[in-house]
């Protein structure tokens, strides 16, 4: 495996264990210390946390080295807001278009988003998340792909944090309600269902509830070695 593909498999790992709060926010992130856990140079620890960083779930400072983002429910509040102006031109992009293989591949993430919450899983808000960042790639563009990732995985972190207990209940079936209307013709229809579930997500969630952590780095990090996915 390449040096960039490593970092790269490096960073969804470590996206992994701080969405799913396996990593609390201002968690320490050593590059020896991922380097010795992956089993890879400083060098490519390194290029993961500046792959984490772009998308704001790490941060670097002077002398500090890197550590999990500590975002704000007020910023989480900001973030939806811009996300569903944003989700809104991607569901323009996409409604009456979408192939029917595409339409397949997000009722497979909606069953996957169902299982996890049906048993308790905390990998639940990931899949949630990247059944957004998915169809933001299924626009084409670059840029909307881009800009929403970003967004969504900030947004996902928020919520693992704040979010309220079993706020997430209704979200599957909002999922499944705006895969039909990104099948149809009616794209007024699936942009009201878009902005609408993102609203309810804001409006179920955020209620400033924070959880503690306390596992050292290794332990966390021994989790998710081995998963590429």
């Amino acid at each position: 495996m390449g040096e960039r593909t490593r970092a790269e498999v490096i960073h969804l790992a470590l996206r992994k264990a701080i969405i799913e709060q396996s990593l609390g926010p201002g968690a320490k992130l050593p590059e020896d210390v991922i380097g010795e856990t992956f089993g890879v140079s400083r060098t490519v620890a390194r290029r993961a946390l500046e792959m984490l960083a772009a998308e704001e779930l790490a941060e670097f400072r002077p002398n500090r080295g890197a550590s999990v983002v500590k975002p704000t429910i007020e910023e989480g509040r900001d973030l939806f807001a811009v996300r569903i102006d944003l989700e809104r031109v991607v569901v323009r992009r996409v409604t009456g278009r979408l192939e029917p293989s595409q339409i397949a591949a997000l009722t497979r993430m909606v069953d996957h988003e169902h299982h996890a919450l049906h048993h308790d899983r905390p990998e639940y808000i990931r899949l949630a998340a990247e059944f957004h960042v998915v169809l933001g790639e299924m626009t084409g563009s670059p840029v909307l792909s881009r800009f929403l990732t970003q967004l969504v995985w900030r947004s996902a972190l928020v919520l693992r944090l704040y979010g309220r207990p079993r706020w997430d209940s209704c979200n599957c079936q909002e999922h499944v309600a705006l895969i039909d209307a990104l099948a149809g013709p009616d794209v007024a229809l699936a942009e009201r269902l878009m902005a609408e579930h993102l609203d309810s997500v804001l409006v179920r969630a955020l209620d400033g509830r924070k959880v503690a952590q306390d596992a050292t780095l290794p332990d966390v990090l021994s989790r998710y070695v081995r998963d590429d996915a």
